[in-house]
């Protein structure tokens, strides 16, 4: 019973502290900058509720640097940040006085990055230290490689690390979902290792405690940031123009961000022509900067699935019911949210443009040439979708 072990009281206090701090992290969904709808208010609390295993996984379970795991961030049921529809991220916790090494599978992946970054002010770190991109990786004619992270210099594939280096990322944007295979790879720190040691009292409640704080501090800082794009509607902007925080940015290109807000009449058509790139995407969500179920739902396109006019134009409509152009965002119930759009490895970085109407002078609005897509091909686009997925993180 309680009090048999002289640590229960502090074990008790630690678990009643976190359960109280993910309690005051609700107080996010009734703030006043947060939408009414009911779903917007549900996916808040859903969005705490998925991000306190990640908090979990990089708090606790996944956070000593001695003994670090290649472990993924985000999937279809754990999202925030505005998470790429197209990525799966991995990560490990390191010490930059450390020696590492990267090795396995590198995958077949459109983009490929590896980041090393410091502890910052985000909850997701800051400065990047380095990073080794697509062509800067040597791969083996049988795809496997090698990484070392280190403050010494080394041959083949290296990142030099600083004393404050805390976290390496590892990005895999997949363009061709269907086709592209993902990374199998692993992460070992070199040199003599202690034992792993066992789990404390005191591991358990420093572990607690960060773990709720990441929760709020994560989830309302990406909710303070998109707030700032919200009173700029229907404009892409940088991440940077609007705010000078440190992050872990992807290399290769920034993300272009437009908040957008569609009453049930309306649709929303954005046009812009890509420029030559290595990879380029559209990603959708809603309020809590997560992606919409990208599983079952047309919220995204990139540079192998979308269907182009025979200019290189992209048009893409946002509208609450299918209008019957290929690159179609479906909002799946939400009335406002994000638009983001990367071009990585492009040499300029065009600005979409947006155009809010009616839904009944959509084709009106558009050219008279625009594709057209029949039920027929909408369910086909779908069910790729689904395929992919399951290609990608299994389910």
């Amino acid at each position: 019973m309680f009090g048999d072990n002289p640590h229960d009281a502090t074990l008790k206090a630690s678990w009643d502290d976190f359960c109280d701090q993910l309690k005051s992290a609700g107080d996010l969904v009734f703030r006043d900058s947060t939408p009414v709808h009911d779903i917007d208010r549900a996916k808040g609390l859903r969005l705490l509720a998925r991000n306190i295993s990640l908090a979990l996984q990089f708090q606790l379970e996944n956070k000593d640097p001695d003994f670090p795991e290649l472990l993924h961030y985000f999937d279809p049921l754990r999202k925030q940040g505005g998470d790429n529809t197209d990525a799966l991220y991995v990560g490990a916790p390191i010490n930059g006085q450390h020696t590492y090494r990267i090795s396995g599978t590198r995958g077949t992946a459109r983009y490929f990055a590896v980041t090393v970054l410091e502890d910052g002010a985000t909850p997701w770190g800051g400065a990047v230290v380095g990073n080794l991109i697509d062509g800067d990786i040597a791969v083996a004619a049988d795809g496997t490689f090698e990484i070392i992270l280190s403050p010494n210099q080394h041959p083949g594939n290296w990142i030099r690390t600083t004393p404050g280096s805390w976290r390496v990322t590892v990005r895999q944007f997949f363009a061709d979902w269907e086709n592209e295979a993902p990374m199998v790879a692993r992460i070992d720190r070199i040199g003599e290792l202690p034992h792993n040691p066992q789990l404390t009292v005191e591991d358990i409640a420093r572990g607690l405690a960060a773990s709720a704080a990441w929760v709020r501090d994560s989830t309302w800082y990406w909710a303070d940031m998109l707030d700032k794009w919200k009173v700029q509607p229907n404009r892409f902007l940088s991440y940077r123009q609007l705010d000078n925080n440190a992050i872990d940015a992807t290399p290769g290109g920034e993300p272009l961000i437009c908040y957008w807000q569609l009453p049930a009449d309306e649709v929303l058509v954005v046009r812009v022509t890509p420029p030559p790139a290595n990879y380029w995407a559209v990603e959708f969500g809603n309020y809590w900067w997560e992606t919409m179920d990208y599983r079952y739902r047309l919220c995204s396109t990139n540079c192998h699935h979308a269907q182009l006019e025979s200019n290189g134009e992209l048009i893409l409509v946002v509208a609450h019911d299918d209008p019957g152009v290929p690159n179609w965002l479906d909002p799946s119930g939400h009335m406002e949210g994000y638009i983001t759009v990367r071009w990585i490895g492009a040499e300029h970085y065009p600005k979409p443009e947006c155009v809010q109407l009616k839904r009944a002078q959509l084709f009106a609005h558009l050219p008279d040439t625009v594709r057209t897509l029949d039920r027929e091909r909408r369910c086909e686009q779908l069910a790729a979708r689904r395929r992919g997925s399951i290609k990608r993180f299994g389910y």
